[in-house]
C-alpha cells in the first residue's frame, strides 16, 4: 500500500508535470499560430508594400509565394529531419530562424530581398509543423489526452486565420507593412521560452533523408510558379525558359524517386485508395483560400477605397468560422465520418467563390461579398479538419504521419498555385474570371472525392 507521505510527495510532482506539459503545449500551439499567421497576415499589406518598394504585381506574387514554395516543398522532408535529429531540436531551430528571418524581413530594402527572406521563413515554418505534431504525441501518449491537446492546437491555428488579415490591417495602418514582420520577433521569443526545458524532447532516429530528391522537388515548384507568374505578366520568353526548367526538374525528381532508398513521396501512402482525391481536395482548398486572400485585398483597396485596417475587418465573415466551427466539424466527423463534411466544405467554397465573381460583375457591393466570404469561411472550416481525419484513416498501417505531412505539403502547393494563377488572371483578364478559377478547382475536387468515396462505402 502506498503511504500518505509518498502520495503527498507524488502530488506536487504530478502537478508540476501537468503544468510543464500545459506550458509546452501552449508554446507549440503558438509556434504553429505564428507560422500560419504569416500565410494570411500579409494579405492586406500588399498595396502598402507595393507602394513602399515600388513592386509590380509579379513581385507581390513572389512575396507571398516565396513563403509557400519553400514551406510546401520542404514539408516533404521536414518530418524526416525531425525524426532523425530530434523533434525538439527541429522545432526550436525553426522558431529561432523564423524570428530572425522576420526581423530581417522588416528591414528589407527591396522586393527581391524580401522574396528571398520569405523563402527563408517558409523553410523555418516547414521545420516547425511536423515537429510540433511529433512533440504533442510524446507529451500526450494517452489517446484521450492527445485528442484534447490536438483540439487545442487546431483551435489556436484556426485563430491565426481569423486574426491574420485583421492584425495585418491594424499593423499596416499604425506603422506600415514592416510592422507585419516585426510582430513575429517577440512572439518567437515567447515560444522559445515556453518550450525550453526537458519536458519538450524528441529522440534521435535513423530515418534517411534524400536531399537530392528534396532539391528537385523545390526546383519543380519554384520554376513552375515562376512560369505562371511570368505568363501573367506576358513575359513569354521568361515563362518559356522557366517552364522548360520546371519540366527538367520534374523529370529529375521522378527519376530520383524511382532510385532513392528514401523517397520524398511515400509510395505506399500515395497508392492508398481514395488518397489521391483527398490530396487533390487539400490542394483545392488552399488554392481557393490563398488565391482569394491575394486578390480580394487588391479589389477592396482599389474599388471600395478601404484602409488596411478596414479591409482586414472586411474579411471577418471568412476568417472567423475557422476559429470556432472546427469543434462542430469534429462532432459531425465522429457521427457520420469525414467524407460528407469534406464534400460539404468543398461545395461551400465553390459557391462562395462563385458569389465573388458575381459581386465583381455587379460593381463589388460589400453585402454580396460578405455572403461569399461567409460561405468560403464555413467551407474551409468544414473541409480542412475532416480532410485531416480522412487522410490519416485512409493511410496504410504505419503511414499516418507521412500522410499528414503529405497533406500539408500539397496544401502549400495549392496555396502557391492559387496566388500565382489567380494573380496572373487578375492582371491579364478580369477579376470575375479569376474568382471562377477556385470555384472550378473546388468543384472538380468535390467530384473526385465523391467518386473515390463510393467504393469505400460499398
Amino acid at each position: 500500500m502506498t503511504s500518505p507521505a509518498l502520495l503527498a510527495a507524488a502530488t506536487p510532482a504530478a502537478a508540476h508535470r501537468a503544468r510543464s506539459r500545459t506550458r509546452a503545449l501552449l508554446g507549440i500551439s503558438l509556434g504553429y499560430f505564428m507560422v500560419l499567421l504569416d500565410t494570411t497576415v500579409l494579405a492586406v499589406a500588399e498595396p502598402d508594400l507595393a507602394s513602399s518598394l515600388g513592386s509590380s504585381t509579379a513581385g507581390l506574387q513572389w512575396a507571398v509565394t516565396g513563403y509557400s514554395v519553400a514551406f510546401g516543398a520542404l514539408l516533404l522532408s521536414a518530418g524526416a529531419v525531425a525524426d532523425r535529429h530530434g523533434a525538439h531540436r527541429a522545432f526550436r531551430l525553426g522558431i529561432a530562424a523564423f524570428g530572425a528571418g522576420s526581423l530581417l524581413s522588416a528591414f528589407a530594402p527591396d522586393i527581391w530581398t524580401l522574396v528571398a527572406l520569405r523563402a527563408v521563413l517558409g523553410a523555418a515554418a516547414a521545420a516547425c509543423v511536423p515537429a510540433s505534431m511529433a512533440l504533442i504525441t510524446r507529451l500526450y501518449p494517452v489517446a484521450a489526452e492527445r485528442a484534447r491537446a490536438v483540439a487545442v492546437w487546431a483551435a489556436v491555428s484556426g485563430c491565426a486565420m481569423a486574426f491574420g488579415p485583421m492584425v495585418g490591417g491594424v499593423l499596416v495602418d499604425l506603422a506600415g507593412w514592416r510592422a507585419v514582420f516585426l510582430v513575429n520577433v517577440p512572439l518567437a521569443a515567447l515560444v522559445l521560452g515556453l518550450v525550453a526545458g526537458r519536458t519538450v524532447h524528441g529522440p534521435r532516429g535513423e530515418r534517411r533523408i534524400d536531399w537530392w530528391g528534396q532539391l528537385a522537388a523545390c526546383a519543380t515548384l519554384a520554376l513552375g510558379t515562376d512560369a505562371l507568374i511570368a505568363l501573367g505578366d506576358s513575359a513569354w520568353p521568361h515563362a518559356g525558359w522557366s517552364g522548360l526548367g520546371g519540366a527538367v526538374a520534374v523529370a529529375a525528381f521522378v527519376r530520383r524517386e524511382r532510385r532513392s532508398p528514401a523517397p520524398v513521396l511515400p509510395a505506399a501512402v500515395l497508392r492508398a485508395r481514395g488518397m489521391g482525391a483527398l490530396l487533390l481536395a487539400g490542394a483545392a482548398v488552399n488554392f481557393a483560400l490563398l488565391g482569394v486572400l491575394f486578390v480580394l485585398p487588391l479589389l477592396l483597396r482599389r474599388e471600395l477605397h478601404l484602409s488596411p485596417a478596414t479591409a482586414g475587418l472586411a474579411f471577418l465573415p471568412m476568417t472567423l468560422p475557422p476559429g470556432f466551427n472546427p469543434l462542430l466539424t469534429g462532432r459531425i466527423v465522429a457521427k457520420v465520418g469525414p467524407w460528407k463534411p469534406v464534400l460539404g466544405g468543398l461545395a461551400l467554397l465553390a459557391a462562395g467563390c462563385g458569389v465573388f465573381a458575381v459581386a465583381v460583375l455587379l460593381g463589388t457591393p460589400y453585402p454580396l461579398l460578405a455572403v461569399g466570404l461567409l460561405a468560403a469561411g464555413f467551407g474551409v472550416s468544414f473541409a480542412l479538419p475532416a480532410l485531416v481525419t480522412a487522410v490519416v484513416t485512409t493511410a496504410p498501417e504505419g503511414g499516418a504521419g507521412a500522410a499528414g505531412g503529405l497533406l500539408n505539403a500539397v496544401r502549400q502547393v495549392g496555396a502557391t498555385l492559387g496566388v500565382a494563377v489567380m494573380g496572373a488572371f487578375a492582371a491579364g483578364a478580369s477579376l470575375a474570371w479569376a474568382m471562377l478559377l477556385p470555384a472550378a478547382a473546388c468543384a472538380a475536387a468535390a467530384l473526385a472525392v465523391r467518386r473515390a468515396r463510393r467504393p469505400l462505402d460499398s
